[in-house]
């Protein structure tokens, strides 16, 4: 199953002008659950998806109470400034939107 299909939300926005966080929530505490034990979400992956070092990734962080888990990356090129695409981070997320993952 794609992500896009497991999580009830799937979205980004800007987490200040230099800096973009991805939101993923489910509604099924089993679907949630299952996402965070298989350690597919990490910052190799993310890496790898988004196309930046590692070391741009600020916090990968998971919310049992919300069953649902947050990602914040260092944007290329600061929000609102010449080259940035995304004024307001708000199509971030489409890289995670295909990832599949094993329910």
């Amino acid at each position: 199953m794609k992500l896009y299909d497991a999580a009830a939300v799937l979205r980004s926005k800007n987490s200040g002008p230099f800096e973009i966080t991805v939101d993923v929530l489910f509604t099924d505490p089993a679907i949630y659950f299952r996402v965070k034990e298989q350690e597919l979400i990490n910052k190799t992956l993310v890496s790898r998806l988004y196309n930046i070092p590692e070391e741009s990734i600020t916090h990968i962080v998971f919310f049992d109470q919300a069953l649902g888990f947050k990602i914040t990356f260092s944007r290329k090129v600061s929000s609102g400034t010449f080259l940035d695409r995304d004024v307001y981070g708000a199509q971030q997320h489409a890289p995670l939107m295909e990832l599949e993952v094993n329910l």
